[in-house]
């Protein structure tokens, strides 16, 4: 078993002009986590960002820097609170994967992902969960002329963000096992929902 988690951080842009983006999935996940733990955020200058309390000793981050800096806001809490790599899980949208996909994983590079690059850099580890949240690639969704900066830069469509949501969804009922560090069995059992999972389209999981 993993240690148990104290730090769970969703990537995204700060403002309303991009909170409705894909670019955003990871700050998706964390807010709604927040609601489903009664969890406020608040405003915290010397962090970044927007942090609130949920179970046990687990605090939530939005950072409210630009992606490509992410890593500045983790690495300020991680410090303060002295939070080691391996009890951190980073939320962020994932390009290789379909929208209504979602997996679980620990360490690995950026894969090219401006977030996850800047918070490998401030943390000096990969060594941290990563919670991969299915946005889709403009290749494989018949938007093959769509710049992949500008792609994530905007809102998906109805029918992908309900793929997303419910994503999210399944992510979220996989939480205690998460939080407590069995990152096994939490695998396992998004697998498996994701098998059972009603959707709109094939779920790669």
């Amino acid at each position: 078993m993993a240690h148990p988690l104290r730090l769970v951080v969703g990537l995204g842009n700060p403002g309303s002009r991009y909170r409705d983006t894909r670019h955003n999935a990871g700050a998706w996940f964390t807010e709604r986590l927040g609601a489903d733990q009664r969890a406020q955020f608040r405003t915290e200058p010397k962090f970044h960002g927007a942090v609130a309390k949920a179970d046990a000793d687990v605090r939530l981050l939005i950072p409210d820097t630009f992606m490509n800096r992410s890593g500045i806001a983790v690495a300020a809490l991680a410090r303060f609170y002295r939070i080691a790599p391996d009890e951190i899980l980073v939320a962020h949208d994932e390009l290789d994967l379909k929208p209504g996909s979602i997996k679980l994983k620990f360490g690995g590079g950026s894969a090219g992902h401006n977030g996850l690059k800047d918070v490998n850099a401030q943390l000096a580890s990969g060594d941290y969960w990563r919670l991969r949240i299915g946005i889709g690639h403009p290749r494989d969704l018949q938007l093959s002329e769509q710049q992949v900066v500008d792609y994530v830069l905007h809102p998906p469509a109805r029918d992908e963000q309900t793929l997303v949501d419910a994503a999210i969804g399944r992510a979220l009922a996989v939480w205690p096992a998460m939080m407590a560090g069995d990152m096994e069995r939490a695998m396992l059992e998004l697998h498996t929902r994701a098998q059972v999972a009603p959707t709109q389209g094939k779920v790669d999981t």
